[in-house]
């Protein structure tokens, strides 16, 4: 029997019947394995850098210096210890009109730094060096970007805060540079001996103390129970505990996170290939029944004709599948290149995992989709060489596709590792396509009362076989469609976003945050700034929140768990300013502990009108009553916080000022002039970290374009299919029309108007669904005002219409080659 299927499957390679069905299982496999291939390489780098990921075996952070009795207590059992301290600083290179300054991530490291792991320095023209130490006394260590943004090179001289310091090497890498200050910056270490030296650590400075421990497993265990303890004890100290495991499960659901998404979008590509495959087999089948009627003749059984079928279209999905795999493998090199400068550095090779999970895609997607219409040739009777005649699918059958769409949702929940978002998607896809399916059938039913809109047989050619094919042309519409919203919603709709929220910014806004401005540095530099728009000055204190309602703050939600662990800003405040407004409550008067609360921030802390909510601010307690919720238009580059609180209730407590400016393009020295006066103060150029922000949002846009144009090539295989589908029909109906008068030019005309056509309605249904998820995210994710964009109609039009000329002309472009004579001889 092998042998028999093996001869039968190279017979109908060579007849061209199984090509189409390879090249859409290789391209739905690759878009899968293209995505399991990253992420398998992501979740091997997180596992074997789980040791190094801390330098450590456990870390302690606090927004404070961490309490003696922990060092102590660290040292009697043994532990070795490292300390750090990061914060974000200016750094100024060059003097006078030479010089330049740019806000960088610093890092001061004790001497025993990193305890796990190494540190890489770069050499020019050799491979990265490993580091035998960390900065000595007098020097600083800089990353490449820093030393091309400052013009520097080994030897020349950085001013941080109050000190200056020779560049010694530069950074290649850290191995605890995910735990640092998370931010854009580029990166500078100095020796923690010089750090105080800088005057950067002044009363209420932002700063994160780190305390590195390791030792043997006991070690770190016994106290790893111990300071929990502790922390338990006096939650006002807000000490973070981080060890490997906890760093792991983090970066684990990284990992998971950007797999889903990835996931999602290429299971989508393998659906619309799916469909594809269903279409061919579909179309074998029917091309298949006279040979199986022959064969039952012959004497063969229907269970030897499934067997031998099934054999062929195994051994055709094993081979797609190992294509598809290559594919995919060379593809995920893409995502590296686009993604892979967003995790990690070095990633290692991937697995045996990928791989399996490929073939088994192939063979799932093979089964789910080609084995309906493979198992329609059980039914075919011998009586079928004397009757033309095709029995309806059997109950069995139309079982097989409800199976398949099963086994289809089965995959989704697979891919995801996620039941629960897998059903979700699964309906989803559903829903998405009965929407645009409902829309496309509409679309071709009207294509009825435009039949006589133009007198030429072409056109009414053409609209009679969109409507004779209704089925088959809304398959197409729909395939092509779902691709092109996709893609749309990644270019075009992307670009209006932007563009909108750029120009949605009001003119002269504040480009500029200047921040850790001391009290008594006020007057002084609030004159300084009076050239750039009288600037208001927003006194702030940074404070723990430690109990809501009477009960200890706490929350799993990881981004409850981050405020309220790390210090919160708490704004003194006599009145309600821009861009601030109500939403909820009233505003204080002043004459009671209350505060007003930013609404995103109480959504994610689960606070409500009413509650009553506790901070630790150095020491002391500030009991305040939320009475008022306001809602902050950050796109006015204004200072905010998340608590507003009368300047009544912070008298005598720790505080920094904070402002923005508008700094005119062409005044480049503005940093650089306040860096080398207020070593102290810090200055965000706002405009450079949005252009830093859209520089990473067009890698990770690339990236996923990149895996929608397997969705878009996806359905163009559907348009294909269906059009191969219906090529037997279409040389009977084209030799019966030029047997009756109708010329080949007129039945060429009518085939490129029916391309058009079914490219027109993809067209406008994608940009119908791309402008309706730019509404959705610019109304409710962005808080735009949202406009028409001609240009999406216009790109949805032009695009639908070129793929669909294309797709049209490869599955039809042999239909008018054949003599009348012969096809009607044919049938």
């Amino acid at each position: 029997m092998f042998r028999l299927s093996f001869s039968m499957m190279l017979r109908d390679w060579r007849a061209g019947e199984l090509r189409f069905l390879l090249a859409a299982l290789m391209l739905s496999v690759a878009a899968l394995s293209s995505v399991n291939f990253f992420t398998a390489r992501m979740g091997a780098s997180i596992a074997r850098n789980a040791g190094q990921v801390l330098a450590a075996d456990l870390v302690l952070a606090s927004d404070q210096p961490l309490p003696a009795d922990v060092y102590a207590e660290a040292q009697r059992r043994g532990l070795r210890s490292a300390e750090t301290v990061a914060m974000l600083n200016m750094a100024i290179a060059g003097k006078d009109e030479d010089g330049l300054s740019m806000l960088v991530a610093l890092k001061s490291v004790s001497d025993a730094y990193p305890l796990r792991g190494k540190m890489k320095l770069r050499r020019d023209g050799q491979p990265d060096a490993i580091a035998t130490g960390t900065p000595k006394p007098g020097t600083v260590w800089v990353d490449q970007t820093l030393m091309a943004a400052l013009n520097l090179r080994i030897g020349s001289t950085l001013r941080i805060g109050d000190r200056s310091l020779t560049v010694a090497e530069v950074i290649a890498s850290e191995p605890d540079a995910a735990a640092s200050f998370i931010t854009l910056a580029p990166r500078a270490m100095m020796s923690a001996a010089d750090l105080m030296s800088t005057n950067l650590l002044q009363q209420h400075a932002i700063a994160t103390h780190r305390l590195l421990l390791a030792g043997e497993p006991a070690q770190v265990a016994g106290f790893e129970q111990w300071i929990k303890g502790r922390v338990a004890a006096a939650p006002k100290q807000g000490i973070q505990i981080n060890s490997i495991a906890s760093m792991g499960k983090d970066s684990q659901s990284m990992q998971e996170q950007v797999h889903q998404f990835l996931s999602l979008v290429s299971l989508l590509s393998a659906l619309l290939a799916g469909i594809a495959v269903a279409m061919a087999a579909r179309r074998f089948m029917q091309r298949h029944l006279d040979a199986c009627a022959v064969m039952r003749c012959l004497g063969q059984t229907q269970s030897q004709q499934m067997r031998m079928y099934l054999l062929e279209f195994l051994m055709l999905g094993a081979a797609a599948s190992v294509g598809g795999l290559l594919l995919g493998f060379g593809s995920h090199f893409v995502l590296l290149e686009w993604l892979g400068k967003l995790v990690a550095a070095d990633l290692p090779p991937p697995g045996w995992q990928p791989a399996v999970q490929g073939l088994a895609a192939g063979m799932v997607l093979l089964l789910g989709f080609a084995l309906p219409p493979l198992l329609q040739l059980r039914n075919v009777s011998q009586v079928r060489l004397l009757r033309r005649e095709q029995e309806a699918p059997q109950a069995r059958t139309v079982a097989s596709y409800v199976l398949g769409a099963t086994m289809f949702a089965a995959l989704l929940v697979w891919q995801t590792g996620d039941v629960m978002l897998g059903l979700i998607a699964a309906a989803a896809f559903a829903l998405c396509g009965a929407v645009f399916g409902l829309v496309a059938w509409l679309g071709v039913g009207s294509l009825q009362r435009m039949r006589g809109l133009f007198d030429h047989p072409a056109w009414r050619f053409a609209i009679t076989d969109m409507r004779r094919r209704p089925a088959a042309s809304v398959t197409q519409i729909v395939a092509l469609a779902l691709g092109l919203t996709a893609l749309l919603l990644l270019t075009v709709v992307r670009g209006d976003l932007l563009a909108t929220w750029r120009q949605a910014t009001p003119e002269g806004a504040p480009n500029h945050y200047i921040i850790n401005i001391q009290p008594d540095q006020q007057q002084e530099l609030a004159a300084r700034l009076r050239n750039y728009g009288r600037p208001e000055m927003h006194v702030l204190s940074r404070g723990r929140l430690v109990a809501i309602n009477g009960k200890p703050a706490k929350s799993d939600d990881p981004r409850a768990k981050e405020m309220v662990e790390r210090e919160i800003e708490i704004e003194q405040a006599s009145e309600l300013r821009a861009p601030n407004t109500l939403t909820a409550g009233r505003w204080y008067d002043g004459s009671a502990a209350e505060t007003s609360m930013d609404k995103g921030i109480a959504e994610i802390l689960g606070i409500k009108l009413g509650d009553r909510v506790s901070f630790d601010v150095a020491g002391e307690t500030l009991d305040v009553k939320v009475t008022s919720l306001r809602k902050v238009d950050w796109r006015a580059h204004q200072v905010g916080a998340a608590f507003e609180v009368s300047p009544k209730l912070m008298a005598g407590m720790p505080m920094t000022l904070a402002t923005t400016v508008h700094v005119p393009q062409d005044d480049r020295r503005f940093s650089y002039l306040l860096a080398r006066d207020y070593p102290n103060v810090s200055v965000f150029d706002i405009s450079a970290f949005l252009q830093r922000m859209q520089e990473t949002l067009a890698q990770v846009s690339a990236a996923v374009e990149f895996l929608f144009a397997f969705t878009l090539a996806s359905g163009l295989l559907v348009l294909y299919a269906a059009m191969a589908g219906s090529l037997d029909a279409r040389k009977r109906q084209a030799a019966l029309l030029r047997a009756l008068g109708a010329t080949r030019r007129q039945l060429s005309q009518a085939q490129w108007i029916e391309h058009l056509l079914t490219g027109a309605l993809a067209g406008l249904l994608a940009a119908g669904g791309a402008t309706a998820a730019s509404w959705a995210l610019a109304r409710f994710s962005f808080h735009l005002e949202w406009h028409w964009s001609p240009l999406l109609w216009t790109a949805g039009l032009v695009a639908g219409a070129l793929c669909a000329l294309f797709g049209g002309w490869a599955g039809l472009r042999n239909v008018l080659n054949q003599p009348p004579l012969l096809s009607l001889r044919e049938n």
